[in-house]
């Protein structure tokens, strides 16, 4: 139980600091990438941990409740940016340009998260009943070689296909594909930290 419940918080809170991130586009080795790339590949990751414990079922109340979190998140701090910043109190008038969100790329990380993870969901799935349930670093690697591109394919272009030239969708396309990549060989044991749970 208390496995679930720290599987479950720590997913929708990489969720959130991703969502958070996709606001700023930064450039890595000469490639252009959103900062959540560098957060989000490990919710992949914590979602295998959350299938071990919660089951198909549950995962997938998990990732739109992760959506639905994401949303609000983004609508509160909408309607805080639209409030006057109190300057005598030490408030930042920039705050609002930092964190209100870009609704476009706001939506399209959410829609992009919802469809990659339950994607990567239904193949990890697939893979412990249909292939085998041993070596667990592979359940999490083939699910995972889905989803990341997915996930990528969606956002690059939902986000930013005709505000910006198509070379630099395709850079932000592989570069979070290749962040992502490594960050999931990096954080494939993390699925040894639950055992499987007959749900």
């Amino acid at each position: 139980m208390l496995s679930a419940l720290l599987v479950s918080i720590s997913y929708i809170a990489a969720q959130m600091l991703s969502d958070i991130g996709s606001l700023q586009i930064v450039q890595v080795f000469g490639l252009s990438i959103d900062a959540g790339t560098f957060i989000y590949p490990i919710t992949f990751t914590l979602r295998d941990l959350a299938h071990k414990v919660l089951g198909k079922k549950l995962v997938r109340v998990l990732i739109f409740a992760a959506a639905i979190v994401n949303l609000i998140m983004a609508l509160y701090f909408w309607l805080v940016s639209l409030l006057q910043p109190d300057l005598a109190a030490g408030s930042s008038a920039n705050w609002g340009a930092v964190l209100a969100p870009v609704w476009r790329i706001t939506v399209a990380s959410i829609i992009a998260e919802v469809i990659s993870e339950l994607t990567d969901t239904e193949i990890y799935h697939l893979w412990i009943t249909k292939v085998t349930e041993k070596y667990q670093w592979l359940r999490v690697l083939v699910s995972n070689t889905f989803s990341v591109p997915l996930d990528s394919l969606l956002f690059s272009f939902l986000a930013f296909y005709g505000l910006m030239p198509i070379s630099i969708v395709w850079q932000i396309f592989w570069g979070n594909v290749i962040v992502k990549g490594v960050v999931t060989l990096v954080s494939m044991p993390m699925i040894y930290l639950v055992k499987d749970r007959k749900v």
